[in-house]
C-alpha cells in the first residue's frame, strides 16, 4: 500500500514524519514523504524516499521575515497566523501541483503540517482516502484551550470555543490561495469551510497530554514517532571525552528557531550557566559560538535517545519533538518557548512538575533563567530548580510510563486501519 506524505515546517516537523514513514515501510508497504528540503535529512538516513516541496523554510524564520517578526514582537495568535498562512500561500499551487503528481499511483495521502490544506485537496480530487497527522493538538476539546492561546488565560469555559475560533482563523488566512490552487491545478471548485470528520493519528505521548474524552473516536494518540539511533552511530570522540570529564552537563538546544536576539540569548545563557558544564546544539539559531566560555562543548545533530539521557537537565524552546524527547530521557527541562504551540507544551511541563515556571525565550535573562522561582515553591531558580530531587524523580517517573508506549507501532495501526481495505 503507497501513501504520500505531505508535511511543511521544521526539522521538528518533517523528521517524526520520516520516521512515521520509515515504520510503514518496515511493515511491508511504501511511502514518500514530501516536506522542505532542508527538513529531508533525516528522511534520507532513513532511506525513506522524499520529495522536496516548494520553499524554503529556513528563509522564512531569518530575521525580518514575516514568522520572525511575529516570534519577535509576539503579536499573538492573528500575526502568527498571518505569517503562518503567509509561508503556505506562498506556495500553495506548487504544492498541490507536486503532491498531485506524487500521488498519480497512491493508495492514501496523510496531510500535515502547512500542507494540508494541498495535500487534503488532492485527496479529495482523486478520491483518495485521508488521515491527517499531527504533533500538537487541533481538534476541538474542552479538555483544554487552542495551543496557539497563551496557556491558563483561557477560561476553562470557553476551551472548545477557542479551537474554533483558531481553526477558523487560520482557514480565513488560508482560504483564498488554496481555493485558487484546487481550480488552477485540480479543476475543484471552491471551499467555503476547512475539511472536517476525517480520521487522524497525532505522534503525542498521551502520558504528556491524556486523550480528551470528547474526541471522535477515529483521533488517535500515538506516542511519539521517533526511531532509535543507529546501532553503527558512534559518538564523536570529542563528545564522548566531553562526558567522560565530569559531572553530567547541562543541554542547551533551540532546534529549529532562529529570527530572536542571539546576542541577547547567548548572553542570558552563559550567565544563567555560571560556570557549569554545557552542551551547546546551535541548530538553526545562527548563534556565533566562537563567543561560548570554555565550559559548554558544542554538538552537532546527535540522537537525542543517545544524548539526553547523559545530561543533568535540557535548556530548550518547547518544540513538540524536543519536549517528547528530554521527557523520555527522564531529565528535567527549562522551556524557553518563542511560538506557537511551545507556549502550550512548557505550560504542560510545568502542569506536570518536570519543569520550572517558563522563561520568555523572546526576552530571556540571566536572571529569569537562573533566578525564576516555580510558583509555590522558595527554589533558587530555574537551573536550581530542575536539579532538585522531586522534579528530577517526576521525571523518570514520567520516562518510565512514556517508555510503555509505542508510537510508530500505534501509528502503522492505525493507518492501517484507515487505508488498508
Amino acid at each position: 500500500m503507497k501513501l504520500v506524505v505531505a508535511t511543511y515546517g521544521t526539522e521538528g516537523d518533517a523528521r517524526p514524519m520520516a520516521a512515521l514513514c520509515r515504520a510503514w515501510i518496515d511493515a511491508g508497504h511504501s511511502a514518500t514523504l514530501l516536506a522542505d528540503a532542508a527538513t529531508l535529512g533525516a528522511a534520507a538516513a532513513m532511506d525513506v524516499p522524499v520529495i522536496a516541496l516548494a520553499g524554503d523554510i529556513r528563509d522564512a524564520l531569518r530575521p525580518g521575515q514575516a514568522l520572525s517578526r511575529a516570534v519577535e514582537k509576539s503579536g499573538g495568535a492573528s500575526r502568527t497566523a498571518r505569517a503562518i498562512a503567509g509561508i503556505a500561500n506562498a506556495h500553495a499551487e506548487d504544492w498541490v501541483r507536486q503532491i498531485a503528481d506524487c500521488a498519480r499511483d497512491a493508495d492514501g495521502i496523510v496531510a500535515a503540517g502547512l500542507a494540508a490544506f494541498a495535500a487534503l485537496s488532492v485527496a479529495e480530487q482523486r478520491r483518495l482516502p485521508v488521515a491527517g497527522a499531527g504533533l500538537f493538538p487541533l481538534h476541538p476539546t474542552s479538555a483544554f484551550a487552542a495551543p496557539f492561546l497563551p496557556p491558563a488565560r483561557v477560561p476553562r469555559w470557553l476551551n472548545r470555543a477557542s479551537h474554533v475560533a483558531i481553526n477558523a482563523l487560520l482557514w480565513r488566512g488560508f482560504r483564498s490561495r488554496i481555493n485558487d490552487a484546487r481550480g488552477r491545478v485540480l479543476g475543484l471548485p471552491p471551499r467555503k469551510a476547512m475539511w472536517t470528520g476525517y480520521p487522524a493519528l497525532y505522534g503525542i505521548s498521551p502520558t504528556l497530554l491524556p486523550r480528551p474524552a470528547d474526541w471522535p473516536d477515529d483521533v488517535v494518540l500515538c506516542g511519539q514517532w521517533r526511531t532509535a539511533a543507529r546501532q553503527d552511530w558512534t559518538p564523536p570522540a570529542p563528545l564522548t571525552d566531553f562526558l567522560a570529564d565530569g559531572d553530567a552537563p547541562i543541554y542547551i538546544g533551540f532546534g529549529s528557531m532562529a529570527g530572536f536576539d542571539r546576542q541577547r540569548l547567548l548572553d542570558a545563557m552563559i550567565g544563567a550557566v555560571a560556570g557549569r558544564r554545557a552542551l551547546f546544539y546551535p541548530g538553526w539559531s545562527g548563534i556565533d559560538v566562537r563567543a561560548l566560555p570554555g565550559n559548554f562543548h558544542v554538538v552537532g545533530n546527535t540522537p537525542h535517545d543517545w544524548l539526553l539521557p547523559r545530561t543533568a537537565l535540557a535548556i530548550h524552546h518547547g518544540g513538540s519533538g524536543t519536549t517528547h524527547s528530554v521527557a523520555a530521557a527522564g531529565v528535567p527541562a527549562i522551556i524557553m518557548p518563542f511560538a506557537g504551540d511551545q507556549p502550550f507544551w512548557a505550560h504542560r511541563m510545568h502542569a506536570l512538575g518536570i519543569a520550572p515556571a517558563p522563561v520568555d525565550g523572546r526576552r530571556p535573562t540571566a536572571a529569569a533563567l537562573a533566578g525564576a522561582a516555580l510558583a509555590g515553591a522558595a527554589l533558587a531558580g530555574a537551573i536550581d530548580a530542575a536539579s532538585q530531587p522531586g522534579m528530577r524523580a517526576r521525571a523518570k517517573a514520567i520516562a518510565e510510563a512514556m517508555a510503555t508506549e509505542d508510537g510508530l507501532a500505534c501509528g502503522v495501526e492505525t493507518l492501517r486501519r484507515i487505508f488498508v481495505r
